[in-house]
């Protein structure tokens, strides 16, 4: 099975082929930038909850597919942050042909939002390195990635949730956002239990 940077590569190629196949089928016109901003917010979406439940999964259903997972659990990371900005382009392209529907379909209180998610996944990205993370240090890179990945989920969640009363085509999706909580919450709470109470001195 693909694993490490070799991982990355195979899936930013899959996803930039996907992207640029949809836009190039439709004629470059309007509806496949749309359709190719619907495909590739899926794969963003996936690759983000592989990384984002490693290791809960692992803790929860331990076997060869989660501990794969936990193994590879930066380089999915690495891979959503592609696929996200491989997202952005698109949506940016969509911006540049036909503005009025651009803005019909967001807002400057969503882009302010999802702008911070972009911030996070740059610095995540980042810092997905040996050399970067050292350069941080452990405390402050397991703040970030804490933070970050949660802001990101966060920003899954109110987007796609949104659309759900709108579109059928979200509901598998806000039911995979809400598993992803739930599984980091489950370990979380196991974790906690194993370790006991905290007694008093």
């Amino acid at each position: 099975m693909m694993a490490g940077w070799r991982l990355v590569g195979g899936l930013s190629f899959l996803v930039a082929a996907m992207t640029a196949g949809l836009i190039v089928s439709h004629g470059g016109d309007v509806e496949g930038l749309r359709v190719a901003i619907r495909a590739t917010a899926r794969t963003s979406l996936l690759l983000f909850v592989l990384a984002f439940t490693a290791s809960a999964m692992v803790e929860l259903v331990p076997s060869d597919a989660t501990r794969w997972q936990r193994r590879n659990r930066r380089y999915l990371g690495v891979s959503f942050a592609v696929s996200h900005f491989i997202h952005l382009g698109a949506i940016l392209a969509l911006a540049s042909v036909d503005r009025a529907l651009f803005w019909k379909l967001t807002n400057t209180t969503t882009i302010m939002l999802a702008g911070t998610a972009y911030l996070f996944i740059a610095a995540m990205a980042a810092t997905s390195f040996d050399r970067t993370a050292a350069w941080l240090g452990p405390r402050k890179w397991r703040l970030l990635h804490l933070i970050g990945s949660w802001y990101i989920w966060i920003s899954f969640a109110i987007a796609v949730g949104k659309r759900v009363p709108l579109e059928r085509f979200y509901w598998p999706m806000f039911g995979l956002v809400l598993a992803a909580a739930i599984v980091r919450l489950l370990a979380m709470f196991g974790r906690n239990r194993r370790r006991g109470p905290i007694k008093a001195s």
